[in-house]
């Protein structure tokens, strides 16, 4: 969330949390019940992604700890941000102490930050995967894994910290706020700057390594084709490699869809806009943050790993003495 401004400055009253009493509308309710709705659904589904991947050792595995990475990502975003940002959103004319919107600023920028990367890394695994299965199995271990996930999330935080420093958008802590402060004010130098490394760069990467993910899909499937008698277990693997990589594509095609309408208009916001209008921001950016609700729908929907675990933890059989290790790559249970 780096190249905002999104809601005209109101006068208020300085005390933590409050400004205009203006009562709340049946519209205001309406969409407080709907966020109430999105965050639960965001927290709970991605908190049953964690569980998974965390409990059962069939599940612990290169991908799966970059799809935790995800999953941690997001949950953050439904505990942290979502509840802030929403309520900033419906109730522009209030007034938040200074520790609230600087939360929502570095947590903000912070999380959009890992999410493009955790994707762009997801991608480059499942290349990597298909490229050179022999050489991913043997260099890929859990180790290697899990730092490259610490290194991006320290990178991520060291840089967006940096971002928010340069350009003076860490205030006072004991300062006052007005109503209109409580978002994400940039430079146009440094909105130049993090459009191309939190947006572009791994934009790039994901749309190139998915292009590849796909030529080397499609070769796989000639030579399947091409060979009448291919041995069953090569076709197996074969098939669920592709499988895989087509479950990635969908998740992250549906985190481009979200992700690049908000950075595009808050670009040509920064540069291009009138003064008084904000309105492709206002829908653009909602719709970022709820990417963190729907990838856990991705999950249920085309991970039958995901499926087969909800249910285990749903009934409780989690509970139980080794059960993790308990089979949830296969079809019975």
């Amino acid at each position: 969330m780096n190249l905002t401004e999104e809601h005209q400055e109101t006068p208020c009253v300085h005390s933590n949390f409050s400004c205009l009493q203006t009562s709340p509308t049946a519209a205001d309710v309406l969409l407080y019940m709907s966020v109430a709705v999105v965050v639960s659904l965001t927290v709970c589904g991605n908190l049953l992604v964690i569980i998974s991947i965390c409990h059962f050792k069939q599940l612990q595995t290169p991908t799966n700890f970059l799809l935790l990475s995800l999953a941690i990502v997001d949950f953050l975003v439904g505990v942290i941000v979502m509840p802030l940002y929403f309520t900033m959103w419906i109730g522009p004319w209030r007034c938040f102490d200074i520790l609230y919107c600087t939360t929502l600023k570095i947590a903000s920028y912070c999380f959009t930050c890992i999410s493009a990367y955790n994707v762009a890394l997801i991608a480059l695994d499942r290349y990597l995967a298909l490229s050179n299965p022999f050489h991913y199995s043997m260099k890929m271990t859990d180790n290697i894994t899990l730092r490259i996930i610490a290194i991006l999330w320290l990178y991520s935080f060291i840089y967006n910290m940096v971002l928010l420093y340069f350009n003076g958008d860490i205030p006072d802590m004991k300062a006052n706020i007005t109503c209109g402060e409580c978002v994400g004010k940039i430079n146009k130098v440094w909105a130049i700057v993090d459009f191309i490394i939190a947006f572009v760069l791994p934009c790039s990467m994901i749309v190139i390594i998915n292009l590849n993910i796909f030529a080397i899909a499609k070769k796989h499937a000639n030579k399947i084709r091409s060979v009448r008698k291919c041995p069953k277990n090569d076709h197996g693997s074969m098939a669920s490699e592709r499988k895989a990589a087509k479950s990635l594509g969908i998740l992250v095609a549906v985190f481009l869809l979200c992700l690049v309408p908000y950075y595009v208009s808050a670009f040509v916001d920064m540069f291009f806009r009138k003064k008084s209008d904000h309105l492709a921001i206002s829908v653009t950016a909602p719709l970022l943050y709820l990417n963190s609700s729907i990838n856990p729908i991705i999950y249920a929907l085309f991970y039958p790993w995901f499926q087969r675990s909800v249910k285990l933890i749903l009934t409780l059989r989690i509970c139980g003495s080794e059960s993790s290790m308990l089979n949830v790559l296969e079809q019975e249970l």
